[in-house]
């Protein structure tokens, strides 16, 4: 024997001294392994003797332990497991007593009721079987054993609670259980039969007419529970699962979701108490969003409270904003958050573990198998599958319309506590780098689907053509859906000094950037390129950029002294560099800027001067920029009440368009000529012409409708809906008002206000014309 080894037989002694060893406490082992610190303490108090051959193989792991240790601690714990009964004893009914009820269970009402419903209606010739799921946390067993307790007058003849310990390395076999069940019904050791499928047999045939509620606690998977279900008669089964068990057949399925934010409060303050929380209100809101409205979370912060009855609920909430402390704080005796994750966690293969640990290297609330793929460096399909395992296994919520998942803050912190202790840091940083780089590549190539002007390809191409987008529709859905992946790859790339791929992503963006005017992220894509630009010294990307973060400051997020600023910028670069047309562009940014400030007079100086410089220009930008400041000429004239001269400039705008610019892509100038038809309508409508205006409004709205350019179409949808109101026609001028309000409102435009004012105008003129 080796000098100070422990010996076989004494368990609990083997697993101090090889502990106290390798220098862990019992959390720490008790994270390592997987196992309950409630476990390993009562092993350790020689409370428990007879752990099952996986989890003595997980401890033997987590300390370090070579083949030879390993087998004495084996021993050890082989001796404590017991015999096989032999005769006539056999498991009374107490021995399956339903659990306590929690005093404090809270919420889950429409769940119970559903439930009780269902008994109500049974049918003797098919027992319904009850599956409640939900990721770890959601207090499955106990909302199982509260529906239990509450239907206990429905089943007279029995109610039987059985732990399959599907979590277990080694759950319980269906043919021990149905070992356990049988002699809970009364039949005797010497009668139940030696194989499965005859047990099962004789469990439905012993039960068939009985009234009795099963509890099937914890099942691991379909194989397990189906032989224990009941064939026929009245009775009810309730199983719990943290995995979907989709293989089950015939099944009412109840899943559970996280408790809303008040739910979440009422269970706080049940098990820590009125007072403390009305003490500390917004402390508890607190503590309930940190917990992620996780029941067991949520439970084990007030245990924790209510054994420190002097702290403060604010100190708790401290504790738990920081992210790098929030498991650690969410423990409270044996109960643990962390450990209730390690036990799925260590269910999983390798890779479904990799694909969990780097879910948390994605940006954003959800993640696309697209991206799960990218982080774990694997197919596409092979990731789609893992990530729908994990959904089934609860480790994953899945969004069925949109195919992204979502993992629960906790769980997230989890998966990234073991990332960096699986991976390390290095390994992460290198795969987001790679998978930056794929999704501004993709990004990229995605947004010059909308770039009217055709300036050509990606520099870089997709990077997986097959897989890119094919049209501009399928462009912009990934564009929408991807938008926190490739904003984090946008800036990962500036972090990362690669200047010329963030000049080119947002250059790609230009266009796309209309149809998504809303986006208050255009200021920081711009602003990055302005930046990249600086830093590779290329003046004319700068001014470029400095031009397209006016335009996201005045129209994206309305701060027109910051708008006015950067055209500044933009003016003195394009000015220094001798660029014509940017100067133009600066000029007209600024005079926007101006006009939303109220300094009118110099607004329209600016606008006049960008249209001398640009009129200068015979190139086809610079012809274009100065047919959108004649645009935007006349439309402020309007607004200051010179409506003839608006719209003899938009007349002469209509001209240019009607004329043609060869080599200008025909969409484009049909787009520029919608845009002065809009403004010849309001210009109509500005001196009273009503039904004048209506055709001019009505074609451009078509237009922009047609190349799907929200930012465009719902003002001049309002537009309309003001001349056909002003024409009586009130119906249709409703039923558009109508529509301009809600599209205005997911633009976040300040026009919306005025939409609603109209029609609340319109509404009011109907109840007059009623009661007149």
């Amino acid at each position: 024997m080796e000098t100070g080894i422990p010996t076989a037989g004494d368990l609990g002694q083997q697993l101090r001294e090889l502990r106290a060893r390798a220098g862990l406490s019992q959390e720490s082992l008790s994270h390592a392994a997987g196992v309950s610190v409630r476990a390993l303490a009562d092993l350790e108090r020689g409370r428990a003797r007879g752990p099952q051959r996986r989890t003595v193989e997980a401890l033997a792991d987590a300390l370090g332990l070579d083949s030879a240790a390993t087998a004495r601690l084996e021993r050890a714990a082989s001796l404590g497991r017991p015999r096989p009964r032999s005769s006539t004893g056999g498991d009374s009914h107490h021995a399956l007593a339903l659990p306590r009820d929690l005093q404090d269970f809270t919420a889950r009402g429409a769940a119970l009721d559903r439930l009780l419903a269902l008994v109500r209606e049974t049918d003797p010739a098919h027992p319904p079987v009850v599956l409640v799921s939900g990721q770890p946390g959601l207090g499955k067993t106990s909302f199982a054993v509260r529906a239990a307790h509450r239907l206990k007058p429905h089943f007279p003849d029995g109610q039987f609670a059985l732990d399959l310990h599907g979590m277990d390395p080694e759950p319980t076999t269906a043919r021990d259980a149905l070992a356990r069940l049988l002699r809970a019904v009364g039949v005797a050791d010497s009668a139940i039969p030696a194989g499965t499928d005859d047990r099962s047999g004789l469990l439905r045939s012993v039960i068939r007419d009985r009234r009795l509620l099963l509890l099937l606690d914890n099942v691991s998977d379909e194989e397990q529970v189906r032989p224990l279900l009941p064939g026929t008669g009245p009775s009810l089964t309730i199983v719990t699962s943290r995995h979907t068990l989709a293989g089950l057949e015939s099944v009412h399925r109840t899943e559970l979701g996280l408790l809303r934010r008040e739910e979440a409060i009422e269970l706080l303050t049940r098990v820590v108490g009125a007072r403390r929380v009305q003490q500390e209100p917004q402390a508890a809101r607190d503590i309930a969003d940190l917990c992620g409205y996780l029941p067991l979370s949520l439970r084990i912060a007030g245990q924790r409270l209510v054994g420190r009855p002097h702290e403060h609920l604010g100190r708790l909430a401290a504790q738990l904003a920081q992210e790098g402390r929030r498991l650690d704080a969410l423990k409270a005796g044996g109960l643990q958050v962390r450990a209730a994750f390690a036990l799925s966690y260590r269910q999983l293969s390798p890779a479904h573990r990799l694909v969990l640990r780097r879910a948390t290297l994605a940006a954003g609330p959800d993640f696309s198998p697209e991206t799960a793929a990218l982080l774990a460096e694997m197919p596409l399909a092979q990731a789609a599958r893992y990530a729908e395992d994990l959904a089934d296994a609860g480790l994953l919520h899945s969004d069925a319309a949109t195919e992204r998942y979502r993992l629960h803050d906790l769980l997230k912190l989890f998966a990234a506590e073991r990332s960096t202790a699986e991976d390390g840091t290095a390994a992460c940083d290198a795969v987001q780098d790679r998978a930056a780089r794929w999704m501004l590549r993709r990004a990229t190539a995605a947004a010059l689907h909308f770039d009217v002007d055709h300036r050509g390809d990606s520099p870089e191409g997709d990077p997986d053509p097959a897989g890119a987008p094919a049209d501009r529709e399928g462009a912009r859905v990934w564009l929408e859906a991807e938008r926190p992946q490739w904003l984090a790859a946008l800036r990962r790339a500036q972090a990362a000094g690669w200047h010329r791929q963030v000049v080119d992503a947002a250059e790609a963006m230009h266009w796309f950037s209309d149809v998504n005017q809303h986006w208050e992220l255009w200021v920081e894509v711009f602003q990055r390129a302005v930046d990249s630009a600086r830093a590779l010294g290329d003046r004319r990307a700068e001014a470029v950029h400095l031009n397209y973060l006016a335009w996201s400051y005045n129209l994206c997020v309305y701060d027109h002294h910051a708008a006015l600023a950067a055209a500044d910028a933009a003016l003195e670069v394009a000015r220094a560099i001798e660029d014509r047309v940017l100067v133009g562009w600066a000029l007209g940014y600024g005079a926007g800027a101006l006009n939303r400030l109220g300094r009118i007079s110099e607004a329209l100086d600016r606008l006049r001067e960008a249209a001398a410089c640009l009129g200068a220009e015979a190139s086809l930008p610079g012809r274009l920029g100065r047919l959108t400041v004649l645009n935007t000429l006349g439309t402020y004239l309007r607004q200051y009440g010179q409506a003839e001269e608006a719209l003899a400039i938009h007349r002469r705008c209509e001209a240019i368009c009607n004329a043609g610019m060869p080599g200008q892509p025909t969409e484009l100038i049909a787009m520029y000529r919608a845009t002065s038809r809009q403004e010849i309508g309001n210009d109509l409508a500005a001196l009273g012409r009503w039904s004048e205006a209506e055709p001019p409004l009505r074609e451009a709205l078509a237009c922009f409708e047609a190349t799907t350019m929200p930012a465009w179409s719902e003002p001049a949808r309002l537009d309309l809906g003001l001349v056909l109101r002003r024409l009586a026609r009130y119906r249709e001028a409703r039923e558009t008002l109508l529509a301009a309000r809600t599209g205005l409102g997911e633009l976040n435009s300040p026009r919306e206000a005025e939409a609603a004012a109209e029609i609340r105008e319109l509404d009011g003129l109907a109840d007059r014309l009623e009661t007149g």
